[in-house]
C-alpha cells in the first residue's frame, strides 16, 4: 500500500517551471517534498497538502522524497493540457499531453508516413547516469551535432525529476528531449519508443539520439527482472527503423556484486536475449587488466560474435563534461571511483558523433570493422 500523509508547507526551497521543492511539517518531523506544477494547484507557505510518502516509507534512495498529491488550501485546479493523448492512463494521476504524432499536433503531417531514421545514430544506455557522458561524447566528436535525448517509461516517469537532464540542457549537451510511453514532460511527447525516435529525428531535427530510462532503475536479483532489459528491444527498434544502433556497455570494477563485476549481467542479458538484431557495441579503451576482463566476458558470452564490437576512446567526453561543470556520478559513486562506467558511455557517444559527420547514404548499419 502507498503511504499517505497530510502536512503544512513550511518553506519553498526551489521553484522551477516544471518542479517545485518544498519542506512540509508532518506531525513531529519535516519532510522534503516535490510537486509538479501542472498536476497540482499553486502552492504557498502555510498551505495544507496531501503527500505520497511511499519512497520514504520504503527507504528508497532515488525517489526517497514525498510527492504532493493535492493542495487542500488552494481550491484552484491546474489548467488542462493541450492534447488528447493520456499518460498514466486509468490512474488517479492520468494527464493529457500533446503527443507529437497525434492529429492535433503541428508535427502530425510530417510524422504521418515516417518509418525510417535514415541512418541517424542511436545510443542506448542501461543507466540514466550514463546519459551525460554519452551526449558529451557526441558533442566531443561533432560540436555542431544536434543531440536528442529520449527518456523511456522504464523508471522515473516525469522528465522534470532528472536534475541531470536539466543540467545537460543548460550546458548545451542536449538540445531536444522526448518522453515515450507513460513518461512525460519532454519537449516532444510520444506514444512509444518507435514514434519517439521518429519525432526526435524529424520534429526535433536531432542528428544523434541517446536513449535511457530516467532515474530509479529496478533490479530483482533474477535473470530477467530488471529495467535495463529494455536496452535490447530499443536497440532493435533503432535498427528496424534504419538507424545506427549503438549499445553502451555497463562496465564497472568497483561494484562488489559478482553479477555486476566487469560487464554487468544486466547489459549482457539485454544484448544476448533482448536484442535480436545485430548492433554496434561500443568498447571503451581501458587499462590493460580491465580490458582483458571485458574482452573475455564479451567472448564467453558470445556477444563478440553476435554484434559488431567497435573500440573508441571515451576520455574526450569526460573532459568535455567536466568543462561544462557536469558532475558524473552513478548510484552515489563519483566518476573518479569508477571511470570505466562513464568511459563506456563516452565511447558510445563518440562513435555516434562520428557517424553524424558521414553523408547520410554512408551510414550503413555495422559498417565498421570489428575488432
Amino acid at each position: 500500500m502507498a503511504g499517505w500523509r497530510r502536512g503544512t508547507v513550511s518553506e519553498i526551497t526551489a521553484r522551477q517551471a516544471d518542479l517545485l521543492t518544498i519542506l512540509v511539517d508532518v506531525e513531529d518531523t519535516t519532510l522534503t517534498a516535490v510537486a509538479f506544477p501542472h498536476m497540482v494547484a499553486e502552492i504557498s507557505e502555510g498551505d495544507e497538502v496531501v503527500l505520497n510518502t511511499t519512497g520514504i516509507d520504503l527507504g528508497l534512495g532515488t525517489g526517497g522524497v514525498a510527492f504532493v498529491l493535492w493542495n487542500l488550501t488552494n481550491p484552484a485546479l491546474p489548467a488542462p493540457g493541450e492534447g488528447h493523448i493520456v499518460k498514466l492512463r486509468y490512474t488517479p494521476w492520468q494527464t493529457e499531453v500533446l503527443a507529437a504524432e497525434a492529429p492535433e499536433s503541428p508535427h502530425h503531417e510530417a510524422l504521418k508516413e515516417v518509418t525510417s531514421l535514415d541512418g541517424t545514430p542511436v545510443v542506448v544506455c542501461g543507466l540514466h547516469s550514463q546519459v551525460a557522458a554519452a551526449t558529451a561524447g557526441i558533442k566531443d566528436a561533432n560540436p555542431e551535432a544536434r543531440v536528442g535525448y529520449l527518456m523511456t517509461d522504464g523508471a522515473a516517469l516525469p522528465l522534470a525529476w532528472s536534475n541531470l537532464v536539466r543540467s545537460l540542457r543548460e550546458a548545451g549537451l542536449v538540445n531536444v528531449t522526448a518522453t515515450s510511453g507513460h513518461a512525460f514532460g519532454g519537449d516532444l511527447e510520444a506514444v512509444n519508443v518507435f514514434s519517439a525516435l521518429a519525432a526526435l529525428e524529424v520534429a526535433g531535427e536531432a542528428d544523434a539520439i541517446v536513449v535511457a530510462m530516467g532515474p530509479g532503475v529496478v533490479g530483482t536479483d533474477t535473470s530477467l527482472g530488471f529495467t535495463a532489459m529494455e536496452q535490447g528491444p530499443i536497440l532493435d527498434a533503432a535498427g528496424a527503423l534504419g538507424g545506427r544502433a549503438i549499445a553502451c556497455l555497463r562496465v564497472s570494477f568497483l561494484d562488489e556484486r559478482p553479477r555486476h563485476a566487469g560487464l554487468s549481467h544486466h547489459c549482457v542479458t539485454a544484448l544476448q536475449v533482448g536484442a535480436q538484431r545485430r548492433c554496434t557495441i561500443a568498447l571503451p579503451e581501458l587499462p590493460p587488466d580491465q580490458a582483458r576482463v571485458v574482452a573475455d566476458q564479451l567472448e564467453r558470452s558470445g556477444l563478440s560474435r553476435r554484434h559488431d564490437i567497435v573500440s573508441a576512446d571515451g576520455g574526450g567526453a569526460l573532459r568535455l563534461a567536466a568543462e561544462h561543470g557536469i558532475a558524473l556520478a552513478s548510484m552515489g559513486r563519483a566518476r573518479e571511483e569508477h571511470p570505466e562506467l562513464f568511459l563506456a558511455a563516452g565511447a558510445a557517444g563518440g562513435i555516434a558523433g562520428r557517424v553524424t559527420l558521414e553523408p547520410r547514404h554512408d551510414r550503413t548499419e555495422g559498417r565498421e570493422k570489428r575488432t
